[in-house]
This record gives C-alpha cells, structure tokens and sequence, in this order.
C-alpha cells in the first residue's frame, strides 16, 4: 500500500522524470534538524567546507556523513517515514542508508550550487538511488532546480570541484557539464515549506541558485538506497570517500557501515 503522502502518479513521476515533491516529508523534524544543523556548524566533521569563489559574496556551507555522530539527524531520520516513502518510489523491498549532506546558504550568498549528477562522486550503481533534499526554511529562488529525464541519460555527467570547477578526476566516459537553460531542458523546481522534500534519483541532474534573499536557506539532505545499489570503482576518488571500507565491485553496501533502515 503506497504511503500516504504519494500517489500512484508521485511513483509514476519518480520512475519517469526522476524527481518529484513530497510535501511534508519531514514536517515533524523541522525543529530538530534546525538543532542538528546548529550542532553541525558549530562542531563541523572533516569533510566540511566553505564553498566560495574569489570575488563572490556571502556563506555557503556543506558537510556531510554526520548522523553517527549528531543525534538530531538520526533521530530525524529513524522517526520521519523517509524510508517508507523512499521504498515506494524506488519500488524497493528494502532501503539502506547511504548518508547525510547539510547545505547552507547565508542571506546575500551569491554562489550557485553547479548544475551536477550525485551518482558519479559516488561509489554507488544502481536504479534504485533516492536523495531528499529538505529545506529547514521556506524558499522560492534558492530551491532546488532538476532537469527531468536526466537520470535515464546513457552516459554520466563528468564530476567537477564545486568551487574550482575543476575535474574531479581524470578517466573514464563521462560528458561534459551541460547547460540546462541553453540547451532547452525541462527544469522542475518548486516554492517548499521548511519539511517539504524534493525526492530524486543520483544520476538526475540539479543545481541551484545563490541565495539573495533576506533570510538564510538551511537545507537537509538524506541519500538512501535500494535493493539493486552495488559497490562501485570510479577512476578517482569518491565523495564521500569511506576510507577502508574494503568492498568490491559487484557487491552491496556493507550492513554495518550503511544500516538497512526497512526490509519488507
């Protein structure tokens, strides 16, 4: 039975275009998330960064891999129906963590996050991927922005450095970073309430704008997979890395580094 806050047509929507909205996804976490990205920044993990470029405005901060460590963001993620709702639309029996991403734009942050697929950073394969990007305070410009269909392109889209806009390694057959705008694709974006979550496919691609508003975009993002996601070898470095994880290519994620949070 899908769960209620998707429709047949939400399921349709996500296998089609690769991203669609779930109102309220995490309606209930908002005040606890709010307090975990408060701890995060206050005590940031070692893969935290200030993504600026020379000559722009503003603070836009990300890090990630952070739920072990930060009680709010587990509990957000153990007590909200992500992983029901993620199980239905990626038409999975089961659902695994992958991790935790936290992004935030300060008022008058004038960078943009680049137009990106997840997949290639990471050492994942499969269909059954799913992102929630949940933002903490309401947006209009600053929302998340997807190109529909992406996730179903034939190659992947050539991983880069957010702020240097170089490479992120060398090798492999991947296609150069598109322009959405300029080649005529469908973007999908929407206006969010602070619980509200854009649910997408890794291989779609997204961005999205600065934040030139008065108040500060704070946002949430889960990364989960399903029962076809493998171990992966790119020709580079992962992001995030997992150091000493020891998988091989072909085999699932590792249990006890990555929980599955629903089995049915």
């Amino acid at each position: 039975m899908t769960h209620p806050l998707l429709t047949d047509q939400d399921i349709e929507t996500y296998d089609r275009d690769g991203v669609v909205l779930v109102r309220g996804l995490f309606a209930d976490q908002v005040a606890t998330l709010r307090d975990g990205i408060a701890a995060n920044m206050d005590d940031p993990g070692p893969y935290a960064s200030e993504n600026k470029r020379a000559g722009q405005s503003g603070r836009f901060f990300d890090d990630y891999c952070n739920w072990t460590r930060i009680p709010q963001f587990r509990d957000a993620i153990e007590t909200s129906p992500a992983a029901e709702v993620a199980a239905d639309l990626m038409q999975s029996p089961s659902v695994q963590m992958f991790h935790d991403h936290v992004l935030v734009k300060e008022p008058g942050t004038s960078m943009a996050t680049p137009w990106h697929q997840d997949s290639p950073y990471y050492f994942v394969e499969g269909m059954q991927t799913i992102s929630f990007w949940s933002p903490l305070d309401p947006v209009r410009e600053a929302t998340l922005r997807c190109v529909a269909g992406s996730h179903r392109w034939e190659k992947d889209v050539l991983p880069t450095r957010w702020a240097s806009e170089v490479a992120f390694f060398d090798g492999g057959d991947y296609m150069p970073v598109p322009d959405p705008e300029a080649e005529g694709m469908r973007i999908v974006e929407f206006e969010m309430e602070p619980g509200d979550a854009v649910a997408f496919n890794f291989r779609t691609l997204h961005g999205a704008r600065g934040n030139d508003s008065p108040t500060r975009r704070r946002a949430f993002s889960l990364r989960l997979v399903g029962e076809d996601a493998r171990y992966v070898e790119r020709p580079g470095p992962t992001s995030p890395p997992f150091p000493g994880h020891d998988m091989q290519p072909g085999q699932r994620l590792r249990e006890d580094w990555f929980p599955t949070l629903l089995r049915r």
